[in-house]
């Protein structure tokens, strides 16, 4: 057994806190600069190369894609360039409480064959409205930010709007808490260094996201760890 698997068995108790990036305003330079590390972590840890596998197995493309949490939309625009040689016309929602995608990014959309519509709302509120159903739904580092109650709540209203889920988030382990602490030697901001360790200990292990899924046995759930930092969740309804 190698040193990261030692320690990602001994088990943390989850906390969820507050992340300096979700309170900083948009055009805050830090915060801009928290984005792009972001980028760049998303990146180390292949989320969307994870994502676009995941969805890739679907018998059949969606015409409608929604993504929670989606940012400035970078981390969806490269698993859409994945999909893309098999995947056309795809209309994808890009939902956030901020309005972060700049036209560059909906231009790369674009010239993939796919249409992005940026929404700025609520999440939880979003996916109570009728509009918020899609054939597939995408979220990237953004379930750990909710307590259980709260969590639950938003997979019942995920599952009533789709029939296929994939969520990549952070995986709550020993090891990862030790590589945050290295960020700096890539240049992350202290924002960022802040919010790495956060997420990890918000994050998720073994079968806890599934636990919290609502009328498993119309459901294929799909959980567990990807990579060496990662953890990923795919719920497809059986009728799909």
């Amino acid at each position: 057994m190698t040193l990261p698997d030692v320690l990602s068995h001994q088990v943390l108790p989850r906390h969820v806190e507050s992340e300096w990036l979700d309170v900083l305003a948009a055009d805050d330079p830090r915060a801009r600069r928290s984005r792009g590390d972001l980028r760049r972590l998303n990146a180390l840890m292949w989320h969307a190369g994870l994502m676009a596998r995941r969805l890739k197995a679907r018998p059949a493309p969606p015409r409608t894609l929604l993504d929670l949490g989606s940012g400035d939309g970078s981390l969806m625009l490269a698993v859409a360039r994945r999909l893309a040689p098999r995947w056309r016309g795809v209309t994808i929602r890009l939902l956030d409480q901020q309005s972060l995608v700049t036209a560059a990014t909906l231009s790369g959309f674009a010239a993939l064959g796919w249409r992005a519509e940026p929404v700025a709302a609520d999440l939880i509120e979003y996916l109570d409205r009728d509009e918020a159903a899609a054939d597939a739904i995408t979220a990237n580092l953004v379930l750990h930010h909710f307590e259980p109650a709260e969590l639950s709540l938003l997979l019942r209203r995920v599952a009533r709007r789709t029939p296929h889920f994939v969520a990549c988030e952070t995986r709550r382990a020993r090891h990862a808490l030790i590589l945050c602490r290295m960020l700096w030697a890539i240049g992350c901001n202290d924002v960022t260094r802040h919010d790495a360790p956060a997420s990890v200990r918000a994050g998720f292990r073994g079968a806890e996201l599934s636990a919290l899924w609502p009328d498993r046995g119309h459901w294929r759930l799909r959980e567990g760890a990807a990579g060496l930092f990662s953890h990923c969740l795919e719920a497809r309804r059986h009728d799909l």
